[in-house]
């Protein structure tokens, strides 16, 4: 058996020295020392040699055992420093070669508009409301003052999912779902993409943004509500920006208004953007309905309010002189570029 220890001994050293790789090598330790090995299997055999013989053998194999383990130990080192060698040689990167060039991308015109128009009110002391865009025709309508015969509720202006559920017309029914949980004083913006079943032109689209505001407290009148868009006009579109109303009718409003701005384009003097009226339409207004305080739990005979609303896209159309709403949603990033 001393023999045997012996050759197993020789016979792993050469094969150690013929190994390339690490698998090779893990291979070969299994074959000799592992639960199986060569070396193993003599330790196992021990029980047939007689007691004077066991230490010598068992003494013989744990010194065979720590010397190739040594060995296996400074094989895989060697290897792991060739293969490490070996890749940086085939891998050496050219720190000289240009880089790839990374382009970096802008904010998107309409998130500019909102981001910004959000900066206006909030420094007038306003908060942000939201609310979900897939609405119940209760908040979308009826809390809004506008009854089942509205023409707003017919199948061709607004997409129904069921006879409950909308996709939100507007961003007014989180005003209302503000006013139902919330005492007066209140004052919110509510900005979010909204949805109408309109065909898609250059100044139409089935999905658009809107931005609307609202203030419930004593004594609103509409000169706050005037004076409050002359401070947005001017912030948002410039300081020599004029406004304007004009009356008009919304059920969730009365009196009513739209207003318009003086073009920030030609100052008013008519051209191709104001289509020479030297006025653009903006955003509808007014003083919120007293049917619409009432239906959200809010005496109109102690409160008032006002509410507007306006499409981002118009604005940013308007700001940017965007003449055509399709080019903000293609993703041309030469469009895009310019923002």
């Amino acid at each position: 058996m001393k023999e045997q220890v012996e050759q197993i001994k020789q016979n792993s050293i050469k094969e150690m020295e013929e190994v390339k790789t690490i698998k090779e090598l893990t291979e070969l330790k299994v074959k000799y020392l592992g639960k199986k090995g060569e070396l193993t299997t003599v330790l196992r055999g021990m029980g047939k040699l007689s007691p004077e013989e066991r230490p010598i053998i068992g003494s013989l194999v744990n010194s065979v055992r720590d010397l190739l383990d040594e060995k296996f130990t400074q094989k895989e080192k060697e290897l792991k420093r060739e293969e490490l060698n070996q890749r940086l040689q085939t891998e050496t990167i050219d720190i000289t070669e240009p880089s790839q060039k990374i382009e970096l991308g802008s904010i998107h015109p309409i998130t500019q508009i909102i981001q910004e128009v959000q900066d206006i009110f909030l420094g007038m002391g306003y908060q942000i409301a939201d609310g979900p865009e897939v609405e119940k025709t209760f908040y979308n309508f009826d809390q809004l003052n506008t009854p089942p015969d509205h023409p707003a509720r017919d199948v061709q202006d607004t997409f129904y999912i069921n006879d409950d559920i909308v996709l939100r017309s507007q961003t007014s029914p989180v005003q209302a779902r503000v006013m139902e949980n919330q005492k007066p004083p209140i004052k919110i913006i509510c900005p979010g993409a909204v949805y109408r079943s309109d065909s898609v032109d250059a100044t139409h689209s089935p999905v658009f943004h809107q931005m609307e505001g609202l203030v419930v407290d004593k004594n609103i009148t509409m000169t706050d509500l005037k004076g409050t868009l002359e401070m947005f006009a001017k912030k948002c579109l410039g300081e020599k920006t004029q406004i304007r109303f004009r009356p008009h009718h919304f059920p969730f409003t009365e009196p009513s208004a739209e207003a318009d701005v003086s073009c920030f384009v030609c100052g008013g003097k008519g051209c191709r953007v104001c289509k020479g009226e030297g006025w653009i339409e903006l955003l509808g207004c007014g003083m919120v309905h007293p049917n619409v305080l009432r239906n959200c739990g809010i005496d109109p005979e102690i409160y008032s309010g006002f509410a507007f609303g306006f499409g981002v896209e118009r604005v940013a159309m308007a700001k940017f002189g965007i003449d055509d709403l399709r080019l903000l949603y293609e993703n041309d990033v030469r469009f895009l570029k310019q923002f």
